[in-house]
């Protein structure tokens, strides 16, 4: 069997989206060790600043539905380079902001560019790879996106502890600039233009749904959940995503194809990769922030402690998409469920006067149980899937994803702010309290992910 479109130097090809992928992911995972920062330069709440994380992730939700779409209207090249000057000018705007608002601006701008780069990855790799090399591909592309989250905050803890957080967004053009060299000289189109019909009102329903959900659960940190305006987003939300999703279930040609959820295989391990997906992030937005306002460790110091996990999260991920072939994927899961409990209540037993050992043991813990139950769920959903059905699903998981987690990270904020409300004595006893309401939240999403994990049969059939 041979690639379906044959490409000279597919690597050169590949080059300029893998690149663009990493600094993507980098970016949506190193901005949590800054955040602090951010709220002192622009005097702004934590449930403000959680904006530059939710926001950024929403964006590349409603952009990701409409991937496939968009190689039918425009060529491969065209989509990459104008995703890289797109993220650059994104960057640009926030490295220069001047005010909270205009950071805001850059950090969405910066979300449309990995939107659209992050999914071309896969579907050009699967395009112009042949059955034999396909796996090795797909393996650099899973590398690339685990290799961001391990040196992300590793990296933005040494610039901030350099230089400010300006610097943070300034680190990402270089990258770019390459990329963007490597796509106008080494990227071909790989699709056919063919120019479909384009569904308005999906289009509208899919940005005004999952804005409005995202928007009223972050605000609802800083408003409560009983405001009228918290309220209104959500019923809002609620009432577009359920016209969106019957309208997709009856057009012949939909943005989504949410037919797939018929099969309960996907379903479960869909609903395990999101609530792995959800422990992950907020951890991930919930320690970089312990580290420097509980323990009161200096920035550059609290990507050091990071690093540990991140490096353990890349390994075990490397080889627990294995496991799926020789235990199926409910014992994995179950197990790095467990395992991830386990690591969660250690962090949840921490206080201020924590010994950094005992802290890097508990995070390390949890980056062995998360990796550990995400493949196999992940693998489980897709093989459940056949023909054009598995890039629907593929479409779909990256895409709850990163609403999921934008919706996650708003919800873990406002135990937060809850947690610090309720407990009196210094800011890093209050801090340290409102983690742990924040981790309590971690470990109920946990429990369910055991539970799911052993409704998971052994091989999706």
């Amino acid at each position: 069997m041979e690639a379906v479109v044959k490409i000279r130097k597919p690597w050169l090809a590949m080059s300029s989206m893998l690149i663009g992928a990493f600094v993507g992911m980098l970016s949506e995972t190193s901005l949590n060790i800054a955040l602090p920062q951010l709220m002192q330069a622009f005097h702004v709440s934590a449930a403000n600043v959680q904006l530059l994380v939710t926001g950024y992730m929403l964006v590349i939700g409603i952009i990701l539905p409409f991937s496939s779409l968009l190689t039918k209207w425009f060529t491969t090249r065209q989509i990459v380079i104008f995703g890289l000057i797109d993220f650059m000018v994104g960057a640009a705007i926030s490295a220069l902001a001047p005010n909270f608002g205009i950071l805001l601006t850059g950090r969405v701008i910066q979300g449309i560019g990995t939107g659209l780069i992050l999914p071309l990855m896969f579907t050009v790799a699967m395009t112009i790879f042949p059955p034999q090399k396909l796996g090795a591909a797909m393996g650099v592309c899973a590398l690339v996106i685990m290799l961001a989250p391990a040196i992300g905050p590793t990296l933005t803890g040494i610039i901030l502890g350099k230089s400010s957080w300006n610097w943070v967004f300034w680190l990402f053009i270089p990258f770019l600039l390459v990329a963007l060299i490597l796509a106008i000289f080494g990227l071909k189109n790989v699709g056919q233009i063919t120019k479909p019909h384009v569904d308005v009102l999906s289009v509208v329903e899919s940005i005004v749904g999952f804005s409005a959900v995202v928007l009223g659960v972050s605000f609802a940190s800083e408003w409560g959940w009983t405001s009228p305006t918290v309220l209104g987003l959500l019923v809002i939300g609620v009432l577009v995503l359920i016209l969106y999703a019957v309208r997709q279930l009856h057009l012949p040609t939909p943005v989504l194809n949410l037919h797939v959820f018929h099969k309960s295989a996907f379903t479960l391990g869909a609903l395990g990769v999101m609530i792995d997906f959800s422990i992950i992030l907020s951890a991930m937005y919930l320690l970089p922030q312990y580290f420097q306002r509980g323990l009161s460790l200096p920035v550059a110091l609290t990507g050091m402690i990071m690093l540990p996990g991140g490096i353990i999260n890349a390994v075990v991920s490397a080889f627990a998409g294995r496991l799926y072939d020789k235990l199926g994927a409910k014992k994995p899961a179950v197990i790095g469920f467990l395992i991830a409990v386990v690591g969660i209540v250690m962090l949840i037993l921490s206080s201020p006067h924590s010994s950094l050992g005992y802290i890097i043991a508990a995070h390390i813990v949890l980056m062995i149980g998360c990796p550990l139950a995400m493949s196999p769920a992940q693998t489980h959903a897709l093989n459940a899937l056949q023909g054009p059905e598995s890039a629907d699903g593929s479409t779909i998981l990256n895409t709850m994803q990163q609403v999921v987690g934008a919706v996650v990270t708003a919800l873990t904020t406002s135990f937060l702010s809850w947690g610090q409300s309720v407990q009196s004595g210094s800011t890093a006893v209050k801090f340290t309290n409102g983690v742990h309401y924040g981790l309590y939240f971690t470990l109920i999403l946990a429990i369910i992910g055991v539970i799911l994990a052993f409704n998971l049969r052994k091989k999706a059939e």
